[in-house]
């Protein structure tokens, strides 16, 4: 089976690009169609509807593509099985993550384990807890770096507990205890990270019964700083996210205590492939040892 013509129909599925996918993978926008129409012949029904910014999958494409993924995943997994086996450590992983992991832990951990497994390629890709259990469920990623939640519906690997934090501006009188009491958020201005990129702020609030004045809901956490810093109102943030802005606003720890779980999700730690197994056993070292001083 070639199953080249399934990971350029998987990117183009991501992409909804020719010409960005060929560009990636090595072809030409002429040869992409060509490959494309030769698959939509061959399995007997279109896959993508052409508009004038791209394509987009049928909604026989959407059924199939989560099972073509499954199956590059399941390749991919082979080959670098029979490569371990031989001694030979060669692979590819796709990696999930929030913008705060991949700016405070990954880069060290993708240093470390290059070193030892230089031959082993790795691609990130950013996105809120939403996107990145999408990608994990879907096989887009081989697994992902984020927040425990009930709903998720696949393997969890525990890393570290990240406190959230209140954030304020500058001028704001520190209380005596050097914490900031979540009740004191009812009726106050507040701005919060949008659903779908964060759920664990709303559940803080929702579990302290608090209901604050959101003015302004946003995506871009380092814009939630600065509209803090300029009094546009005051927010919670994980810890994590804050490291390197305290010099812009006022963080404290909130009284009572709240937390997020961050880890690893992967869809079946029964089925993972060998470098997602090596690269996971080098996560947890680093984060538990040397990056436990963050928190």
């Amino acid at each position: 089976m070639d199953l080249k013509k399934y990971e350029l129909l998987a990117d183009v599925a991501e992409s909804g690009n020719f010409t960005t996918s060929g560009n990636k993978l090595g072809y030409t926008q002429s040869g992409v169609s060509h490959i494309i129409k030769g698959l939509e012949g061959e399995i007997g029904f279109p896959l993508f509807i052409r508009t004038r910014r791209g394509v987009l999958l049928t909604d026989n494409g959407r059924r199939i593509i989560p099972l073509i993924r499954q199956l590059l995943s399941e390749n991919s997994r082979l080959e670098q099985t029979i490569n371990a086996l031989k001694g030979v450590n060669i692979g590819s992983i796709t990696i999930g993550t929030y913008s705060s992991i991949s700016i405070n832990w990954l880069p060290k951990i993708i240093y470390e384990f290059q070193k030892k497994f230089p031959y082993i390629d790795i691609h990130m890709k950013e996105g809120g807890i939403d996107e990145i259990e999408f990608w994990i469920e879907n096989n887009t990623v081989d697994f992902g770096f984020c927040s425990q939640r009930n709903s998720q519906k696949f393997d969890w690997i525990p890393l570290q507990d990240d406190p959230l934090m209140a954030i304020l501006p500058k001028d704001f009188p520190i209380p005596e205890d050097g914490s900031y009491t979540i009740s004191n958020l009812h009726n106050q201005p507040f701005i919060i990270s949008a659903l779908g990129i964060d759920y664990d702020i709303h559940l803080a609030l929702t579990k302290a019964g608090v209901t604050p004045n959101i003015r302004f809901s946003s995506t871009d956490d380092h814009a939630i700083i600065s509209m803090v810093a300029n009094h546009l109102g005051i927010s919670i943030l994980p810890n994590l996210i804050i490291q390197g802005w305290s010099n812009q606003v006022i963080t404290l720890p909130l009284k009572p205590y709240s937390s997020r779980s961050l880890g690893i999700g992967i869809k079946s730690l029964e089925h993972i492939s060998p470098a997602s197994k090596k690269f996971i056993k080098y996560a947890k070292r680093i984060v538990q040892s040397e990056f436990s001083r963050l928190f």
